[in-house]
Order: structure tokens, then C-alpha cells, then sequence
């Protein structure tokens, strides 16, 4: 029964990126021949490829709560755009200094650094473009959406755990400190995405339903980065499409510091059935119980 519901979720996912990938084209800057690098670059790791979780975290909340995808999609975009403009940042020399991303060369690899920088720039500001002027939302949820990620993706969220990630590499963090991380440089991102999901179906912060989409995404963006360490120690280079072993050559604290394998595996499961229970009591809750183990069970 579960390996029927995994390729369920398999075909959905695939079946989302597509339709994302889509989205994220018509959404991309037209030809201009003098700006045209720039928004090469763009192109070249928004429409790179990858599963799109983020985006189908959005669209799946939004189903999940009996909302329309319409709704949904100029968000889930948006946050594929700061998603994305987050790894080009984080590939840069000054950052984690990665060759690779998503099986290809890293974006300043092939653009140069200075040319990257500013691709990431651009896909922050179109991210707020493209929610602001969803044509399916009302004034009063394009705006709370764009307040949402400017929380998520700003010096209170991802930015601010990527502080404490630099931090991190000049002494060791206390676990408080490595969960606080995490939380906010992962995390961030998909909490927002499960609140822009039930915001694009009507929910709005402090009900009942965007509170435990809240708790699902806390608890399964801890466990993602959980299994995220434990690939960088014992993945491949081939299978995770990025280079491995990034964490232990910048003598990062990950929850392997903490943690052996076994160890650290058993707590995402923990973490993984928090997020389970806290919206299994939905109707439509059955994709977002599968998408926790999907994700718990990844290999890549």
C-alpha cells in the first residue's frame, strides 16, 4: 500500500514540477538584447531542473485545504524564484564555493561571479513581482502573501540562518544554536511555503489550519536537512548532483556532530511523524502524510 502511495506522490511531484517549470517560463524576462546575459543566467538555474518541492508544498497545502491551484501557482513560483536565487548565492566563493548544482555547473561557474550576483538579485526582486501581481488573488492576499516571504526569505529567515551557517564554521554550534540554523535558513522557506498554501485558500494566519500546516513544515523542514547532512557524508556526487563532503571541508557543525548515522536518521524519523500527526486529522491529508515520508526515505 505505501509503495502505491510513493508512486502516487512520485507521478504528482513530477506532474507539479512540470506545470511549475511552466509557469516559471512564461514568468521569466523577455529577450533584451543588452540585458541578455543577465537573464541567461536566470534561466539557467531557475529552469534547471530539480522535484520543486517547495513549489508543490504550496500548491499541495492549497489542495489539501479545498483551494484552487490558480491561486496558488504565482506564489509557488515566487518562492521557486527566492529558492533559487538562495543557491546561486549559496554556490558563490564567498559562500560554500560549490562547482556544481543539480548534476550541472554552478551558476558562476559558467556566468562568472560578478554576473551570478546579480542573477540572484534579479530572481529576488521578480519573486515579489510575480506574487504581487498574481491575477487570482485578491489585494488583501497578494499582500500578505508578499509580507510572508519577505519574512521567510529576509535577515529574521533565510539569510539570518545563513549568518549562523558562516558562524558555524569557525566554531562548533550548541544544538540549540544548529536547530535555530536550520529553522531559519532551510526551514524559513518551507514554512512559507505551507502558509502561502492555505493563505491561497483562504486561510489566514492564526486559524487553526494554518497552525498546523506551521507545525508540518517545521518539523518536516528539520528532518529534510537531517537527511540533507547525512547524504553529504555517505551520498555520491553522481546521485545528489552536487558535490559531497562540503560540510566536513569547511568543518561545518551539522547534526553529525551531534549524531552518528543511525542516530541522527532515528531523529528525523521522530521529527517526521510529528509532522504526520499534526495534520492527520485533515480530510485531504493524505499527500502531505506521503510527501513527509518521501522526503524522510530520499536518497538524493
Amino acid at each position: 500500500m505505501m509503495e502505491e502511495k510513493m508512486t502516487a506522490l512520485r507521478e504528482k511531484i513530477s506532474a507539479n514540477a512540470e506545470v511549475t517549470e511552466a509557469a516559471l517560463r512564461e514568468a521569466c524576462p523577455v529577450a533584451d538584447e543588452d540585458l541578455q546575459s543577465l537573464f541567461d543566467a536566470e534561466t539557467y538555474s531557475l529552469l534547471g531542473g530539480g522535484k520543486r518541492i517547495r513549489p508543490f508544498l504550496v500548491n499541495a497545502f492549497c489542495e489539501a485545504l479545498g483551494g484552487d491551484t490558480r491561486v496558488s501557482m504565482p506564489f509557488a513560483c515566487a518562492l521557486e524564484m527566492i529558492h533559487t536565487y538562495s543557491l546561486i548565492h549559496d554556490d558563490l566563493p564567498c559562500m560554500d564555493d560549490d562547482d556544481m548544482r543539480r548534476g550541472k555547473p554552478s551558476n558562476h561557474k559558467v556566468f562568472g561571479y560578478a554576473t551570478a550576483l546579480l542573477a540572484g538579485d534579479a530572481l529576488l526582486t521578480r519573486a515579489f513581482l510575480t506574487a504581487s501581481s498574481n491575477p487570482y488573488a485578491d489585494r488583501g492576499i497578494r499582500s500578505d502573501a508578499v509580507r510572508l516571504i519577505a519574512e521567510a526569505a529576509g535577515d529574521c529567515g533565510m539569510i539570518g540562518g545563513q549568518i549562523i551557517d558562516l558562524a558555524g564554521e569557525n566554531e562548533t554550534l550548541a544544538f540549540d544554536k544548529l536547530l535555530r540554523l536550520h529553522t531559519l535558513k532551510t526551514g524559513a522557506l518551507i514554512r512559507c511555503a505551507a502558509r502561502l498554501g492555505c493563505l491561497a485558500a483562504g486561510y489566514a494566519e492564526g486559524t487553526a489550519e494554518t497552525e498546523a500546516a506551521t507545525v508540518y513544515a517545521e518539523k518536516i523542514g528539520l528532518a529534510f536537512q537531517v537527511i540533507d547532512d547525512i547524504l553529504d557524508a555517505v551520498g555520491s556526487e553522481e546521485e545528489l548532483g552536487k558535490s559531497v563532503g562540503g560540510d566536513a571541508d569547511h568543518h561545518k557543525t551539522t547534526f553529525l556532530t551531534y549524531f552518528d548515522v543511525e542516530g541522527a536518521r532515528k531523529y528525523a524519523e521522530e521529527l517526521t511523524a510529528d509532522a504526520i500527526r499534526s495534520i492527520a486529522s485533515w480530510e485531504r491529508s493524505e499527500t502531505l502524510e506521503t510527501l513527509a515520508i518521501y522526503l524522510l526515505e530520499r536518497t538524493y
